[in-house]
This record gives structure tokens, C-alpha cells and sequence, in this order.
């Protein structure tokens, strides 16, 4: 997804509400987000939501100039997306040292978002230029490109067809073949829209989404668009002072390593990339 101007639902933070008062010492700021932690674990599982939280398995680096908008995991490869007018692109990366292998730019009237793979075909988002982009895996040569309505931000393939993110709290059902939408799926969490829905992974019977603008990565049943685990993500934000002062610096790059069941996530301009799996939160 794009960066752009928050709306009023979007601040979830209030920095500065505690001028002209005496604050307190980082002991209970600790404290009080252990608390918060345990609060949120609590009222998940009383909500039928599995609350869980990436255990970091090994640490590699990331080009930290990468807008990360789409990332695969296939045959020991990263496919990556990376966006902003003028400098998207389509990359192979090694998942060893981070070095991109080959790249593919965009023309740049195009923002590169949400990467799919079909068979030996990648498919690549633009944000709202509603143009599907179609490259050969192995050479990156474009075979094709499928028309759309709308915003692209996210888009996993299931094995049998695409789902499709658009910023909202609907995800699209598109057939894998022709691209054309074939329904719709209102996702919710414990009964409330989930807004923002962006980077998705499809793993079995569930689509993974990362919301925009938080850490937290939602767990969507593919059948009912119940959310029913979310995994809070926070602790891998890089404690680097370029992330920490870049707005667009947000976690949104998901992957899924069918061989060994494990995950990888990163974020944009993040000079990081995290091997995980996931874990219930310590109480």
C-alpha cells in the first residue's frame, strides 16, 4: 500500500496529551505494556481469537531502500515487490545475504503493490492504476497484464484462485486464469470490520493479512472472513532511527515457507528480514 495522509480513525497514538504533566519513569511504561500484552491475550481467547506472537528464528539483512509491498517464499528464493512512483520494481532476492539477484524496474507511472504466484506466472499489483501486471518466473518478461477496478494492496493465490486486498475490510475473489472477480468476503474480528486489510498470504484455509498502519497480522478463515488468530508483531520493528522516523516504515511483508512451516516478515525500508514462527505469548 502506498504511503499517504492518515484519517481521523488512523491515529492510534496520542503523544502529546501529557504536556504540563509529570510523567512517569520507563519502569512503569514496561510495566504497563505487559500489562497491555496480557490485557489484549485475554480478551482475544474470550473472543475465540488465538492471540500469538513471532518467535524470531534467525535474523538476515534486507535492502533497506526496498518499499516492500509483496514478498514470496518459493524454491529457496525471495520474489519481492517494491513501490513508489519511479522506482518499482519486480525482484529476485537471495535469502542469504539480502543482495538483489535481478530486478525488474516498472514503467513509472506505475506503483508496484501486492505479488502473487500462479504456476511458473508471477502477478504483480498496482495501487491505482488498475493494471494487473503477468511476468514469466524465471525470466521476468511480461506475458501479460489483466484490467481492474479500484485500489490493488495485497494479493495471495490459494491453489485454486486469488484472493485480492483493496484497503478496505473486503477481500476479492479472482479467478487465477483471467484475473475477473468471482465474489466477495467481508472480514471480521469479533464481529467488527477489520479496515485496511493489505500484504496477504494464503496458507491452507486461511488468507494471512497485515493491517496497514499497526504490527498486528490477522489470521481470516478463507470460508467465513472470521478472524481467528492475530498475531502481534511489534517486537520485530528494527530499532533503527531512519524506521522509527518514517511513517511509511511499516511491517508489510509476509511469507510462508511450505517446506519447513515457518515464516518470514519485513517491512518497508526495514534493513531486516526475520525468520519466525509462531508462539503463544507468555502470561
Amino acid at each position: 500500500m502506498a504511503g499517504r495522509r492518515a484519517g481521523p480513525g488512523d491515529a492510534a497514538v496520542t503523544r502529546h496529551r501529557t504536556a504540563g504533566r509529570r510523567t512517569r519513569g520507563p519502569r512503569f511504561a514496561v510495566g504497563a505494556a505487559l500489562v497491555a500484552l496480557v490485557l489484549a491475550a485475554s480478551a482475544c481467547s474470550a473472543q475465540g481469537i488465538e492471540p500469538l506472537v513471532p518467535e524470531v528464528l534467525r535474523t538476515l539483512p534486507h535492502d533497506r531502500n526496498a518499499f516492500t509491498q509483496g514478498l514470496l517464499f518459493t524454491d529457496d528464493r525471495f520474489f519481492e515487490s517494491s513501490g513508489r512512483y519511479g522506482l518499482s520494481d519486480l525482484r529476485e532476492v537471495d535469502p542469504e545475504t539480502g543482495a538483489v539477484v535481478r530486478r525488474r524496474p516498472l514503467e513509472a507511472r506505475f506503483f508496484a503493490e501486492g505479488l502473487a504466484q500462479v504456476g511458473d506466472r508471477l502477478i504483480q499489483l498496482t495501487y491505482r492504476e488498475g493494471t494487473a501486471l503477468v511476468y514469466d518466473r524465471e525470466t521476468f518478461e511480461e506475458v501479460g497484464r489483466f484490467p481492474y477496478e479500484g485500489e490493488g494492496w495485497g494479493l495471495c493465490f490459494d491453489g485454486s484462485g486469488l484472493w485480492m486486498s483493496d484497503g478496505s475490510s473486503t477481500l476479492q475473489r479472482r479467478d487465477a486464469t483471467t484475473f475477473e472477480l468471482t465474489g466477495r468476503l467481508e472480514v471480521r474480528r469479533a464481529g467488527r470490520p477489520v479496515p485496511r486489510l493489505n500484504e496477504l498470504e494464503c496458507v491452507g484455509e486461511h488468507v494471512y493479512a497485515n493491517v496497514w498502519l499497526t504490527t498486528e497480522i490477522v489470521r481470516i478463515e478463507a470460508a467465513s472472513g472470521r478472524v481467528d488468530a492475530v498475531v502481534d508483531a511489534a517486537a520485530l520493528v528494527p530499532d533503527d532511527p531512519l524506521v522509527r522516523a518514517n511513517r511509511d516504515a511499516v511491517l508489510n511483508g509476509i511469507a510462508h515457507d511450505p517446506e519447513t512451516g515457518r515464516w518470514w516478515l519485513t517491512g518497508k525500508l526495514w534493513p531486516a528480514l526475520y525468520e519466525v514462527r509462531w508462539v503463544t505469548p507468555e502470561r
